[in-house]
This record gives structure tokens, C-alpha cells and sequence, in this order.
């Protein structure tokens, strides 16, 4: 009970001086029993003995972490919540005042619903495009690699190497209009049945939704990769032998065995991509047009240039209540009871 009420009590005191709930003197006192704290545990566990330091090894483990959540993460969301009730005079007026503006968040809603829904529907495909590519080569790679397995594991992450903008003006060179993949459906003439499938229009893969798409896939695959390659690793062989020893296919044997063990990889895998590429802006702005602008475009829209603070804070928070949502549904469908 002391190394978990010190625990709470540092990560409390962490997010007041962070959020400037205390300033001034009152916030040296907070700082002050914070240290008085910390010493005052170390001090119990020496005289405590043994048996006493093994109890408060754990909480003394989680300090670090519990306390960069708390200056990293609980501060600043307590900052844009804050931020997100508050209203402004003007635009150049750039210290809004707490109001309990509930209508930012209406206006989050009215004035950017298309891009909340542009946003989780280009993410939710993305995920399922890098699913089905990724899973086949997670599956090579984990039982066909041999002793080309590292090298193709680092042939996996080697995009990661290059920046993440690099990565994405790279891929809209290809899609250009002179670029290589344009080349390649004119010489095959699939032109129509592209335009027919609405990924091309008017001859033009870039500056498309098929585009803003294809970016997200590409440079978040390595996150499902990954994941479902540590879950296939994990998978004995010798379960599917002996399934093919009891008459079953190998089809049977995959679908029975393989691929129930490979979903917990499968669900890291989805998270690690669906939730940044909701947020994502930087593939809309270099690939799409304004029509296919996300979320995350408006956000920053409203934070850089209209200085729009209090509706740019409801934005995210709206954005990230609604990931909430989905993650939670998601993992009643998918477990997580194996993700260890």
C-alpha cells in the first residue's frame, strides 16, 4: 500500500506542475514532497528488510515510466481538454479563456464529419490491405525463410531507414503521371478496368484516394509485418505434422491451427496500423487532392494556420474517443488474453 500510494502520489503531483494546476511557490512545495516522498521510499525499503524491498521492487520498476506518462501524456491531454472547452475573441486572440465552449465539439462534428469518416474508412482499408499482404509474407519469411530469415526481416524494416516523407514523395513519383506504375497499366492496358474499379480517374493514379491509400499500406506495412511474424514464430510445427497425420489438409491444418495462433499478431498488428493512419495527414497532402483531405489535415489546419485552438483540441479529442471506441470493439471481437 505505501509503494502504491507514493506511486499515485508522484504521478498526481507530476501532472499538477505539468498542467499548472499549482505554480509559483506552490508548485516548489508539490516538487518538494514529491523528493521527501521518493526518499522517504527508498528509506523504507533499507529498513525494512528483505521481504520489505521484494514488495516495493515493482512500484520502484514503474516509477520511471508512471511518471513520464504522467508529464508526457496526462498533462498535455489535460492541457487540450482544458483548451478544448475554452473560447477565443478573435483569431490573433492567442490565450482563449476556459468557457465550457461545449460547442467546439459540435463543431467538430458539423463542420468536419467527411473528414472523420474519409479518415477511418482510408484507415480501416489500409489495415486490410496490409493484413492480406502482410500476412503471406509473415508466413514465408516465419516457415520458409531458413537462413535468409534475418535477411529478410531486415529487408522489412529497411524502409524505416528513410524518413517517413522521403518515403511518401518517393511513392508519389511512382504514381505520377510519367512515373513507372502509369507505365506499366498503359503498356498492359488496364486503364479501363482501373478507371472501371474507381482506383484511377481520368488516367491518373496520383492525387486519388487509391493513392492516399496505397501511401498509407506501403509505409505502415512493416507494422503489421512484424507482429504477425513474432506470432508465427511462436507457432510448433509440429502441431500442423500432426494435423497432416490425422488426414487433415493443409488447408484444413492452416485455417485450424496456424491461423488461430496468429491472431494475436494479427490484432497488434491492426492497432499498430489503424490508429496512426487515422491520425495521419502527410500521405493526403502529398498524394490526394482536397478532396480526399483526413482528420489529421484539418487538425493541423486549424492549429497552424486558422490558430483555431479550442476547435482543433475538440477535434482530437473527438478523433481519439472515437479510435477509443473502435479499439475496444475491436478487442471484444479479437481477444487479447494471447497478445503476451
Amino acid at each position: 500500500m505505501v509503494g502504491l500510494g507514493i506511486m499515485l502520489a508522484l504521478g498526481a503531483g507530476a501532472v499538477a506542475i505539468a498542467a499548472e494546476w499549482v505554480s509559483g511557490p506552490a508548485a516548489y512545495s508539490v516538487g518538494g514532497l514529491m523528493f521527501v516522498a521518493v526518499v522517504g521510499l527508498i528509506w523504507v525499503a533499507i529498513m525494512g528488510g528483505p521481504e520489505t524491498k521484494r514488495a516495493l521492487a515493482p512500484y520502484g520498476l514503474l516509477k520511471p515510466g508512471v511518471l513520464w506518462l504522467c508529464l508526457f501524456f496526462l498533462a498535455p491531454l489535460w492541457s487540450m481538454m482544458v483548451m478544448s472547452l475554452s473560447s477565443k475573441k478573435s483569431r490573433f486572440d492567442f490565450f482563449p479563456s476556459f468557457s465550457w465552449e461545449w460547442s467546439n465539439y459540435s463543431t467538430a462534428f458539423s463542420e468536419f464529419g467527411p473528414q472523420f469518416v474519409r479518415s477511418f474508412l482510408y484507415a480501416g482499408i489500409a489495415t486490410v490491405l496490409t493484413i492480406l499482404i502482410g500476412f503471406p509474407l509473415a508466413y514465408v519469411i516465419a516457415f520458409r525463410g531458413g537462413k535468409y530469415r534475418n535477411v529478410l526481416l531486415g529487408l522489412v524494416v529497411v524502409p524505416f531507414f528513410t524518413s517517413y516523407l522521403i518515403r511518401t514523395l518517393a511513392w508519389g513519383n511512382l504514381l505520377a503521371d510519367e512515373g513507372p506504375v502509369i507505365g506499366v497499366i498503359d503498356f498492359l492496358r488496364l486503364g479501363q478496368v482501373f478507371e472501371s474499379l474507381q482506383i484511377m480517374d481520368n488516367g491518373k493514379l496520383l492525387n486519388t484516394p487509391a493513392a492516399v491509400i496505397g501511401g498509407l499500406t506501403y509505409n505502415f506495412l512493416p507494422f503489421m509485418v512484424l507482429p504477425i511474424y513474432v506470432s508465427l514464430e511462436k507457432v510448433d510445427t509440429r502441431l500442423v505434422d500432426a494435423a497432416m497425420d490425422l488426414y487433415s489438409s493443409a488447408s484444413q491444418a492452416f485455417r485450424r491451427i496456424v491461423l488461430p495462433l496468429s491472431l494475436p499478431g494479427v490484432f497488434a498488428g491492426s492497432l499498430l496500423v489503424f490508429i496512426p493512419a487515422s491520425g495521419d495527414f502527410v500521405n493526403a497532402q502529398f498524394l490526394g487532392n482536397p478532396n480526399t483531405t483526413m482528420i489529421g489535415n484539418s487538425i493541423q489546419d486549424q492549429f497552424l494556420r486558422q490558430l483555431n485552438y479550442p476547435v482543433a483540441s475538440a477535434m482530437s479529442f473527438v478523433l481519439m474517443f472515437i479510435i477509443t471506441i473502435f479499439v475496444l470493439i475491436y478487442t471484444k471481437f479479437m481477444g487479447t488474453e494471447d497478445l503476451a
